[in-house]
């Protein structure tokens, strides 16, 4: 792969996870390929085994799905196929399993090429997004957020969302969250819908 293909590729993928949605509970752990949290998809991080050369990266939509194999249409109009196996770990919200992959999910995968030119994911991140948000409006079970010119519902999950103040420790309690505050939202986008189910959001940072 040329560096102007990497780059490419590179910037697809910042721009998928960044504005996929407008088109507390994260997994702990690590494969020879690095984290499986949440946090892990927006890092660049090199194998810690030396004896995997180079992991690939797979962004896109989930146009089908056959058996253990998923069809990814990527954004740039590549399509690549992703093998799972037991040891993948999924993303969804929360860690779940391969069961909760659906068609028109986005998906951002993590693995090893293999011979058949399928990459076998060690970690799956299904419609995982990170925005920078602006907070417009706030109610029991949803926030109403502002991305660049887009509006944006969050909804509130009673066991997953958490807060982060000023970079402090995360916490369930929302209470000091205001509007008009600058707000970095993890989150993972609702095909169905468009709003974002908030895992954690962050105010001071």
């Amino acid at each position: 792969m040329t560096p102007r293909q990497e780059d490419h590729r590179g910037l697809g993928r910042r721009r998928f996870l960044t504005t996929a949605a407008l088109s507390g509970a994260t997994i702990i752990g690590a494969t020879a390929l690095g984290g499986i949290d949440a946090d892990a998809a927006f890092a660049a991080e090199p194998s810690l085994d030396p004896a995997i050369a180079k992991s690939s990266f797979v962004e896109g939509r989930i146009t089908g799905i056959t058996g253990s194999i998923l069809e990814v249409a990527g954004s740039y109009g590549d399509h690549a196929r992703v093998q799972m196996t037991n040891a993948t770990s999924v993303w969804k919200v929360r860690a779940t399993t391969a069961a909760a992959v659906e068609i028109g999910d986005g998906l951002y995968a993590r693995g090893v090429p293999m011979p058949d030119g399928t990459i076998a994911a060690d970690a799956v991140w299904v419609n995982i997004v990170n925005l920078d948000t602006q907070i417009r409006g706030i109610a029991k079970n949803r926030l109403h957020l502002a991305h660049g010119q887009h509006e944006v519902v969050g909804n509130v999950l009673l066991d997953t969302t958490n807060a982060s103040y000023a970079g402090r420790a995360l916490t369930s309690d929302l209470s000091q969250l205001r509007i008009g505050q600058s707000a970095q939202v993890l989150g993972a986008w609702r095909p169905s819908d468009n709003s974002v189910d908030v895992v954690r959001i962050s105010v001071g940072h």
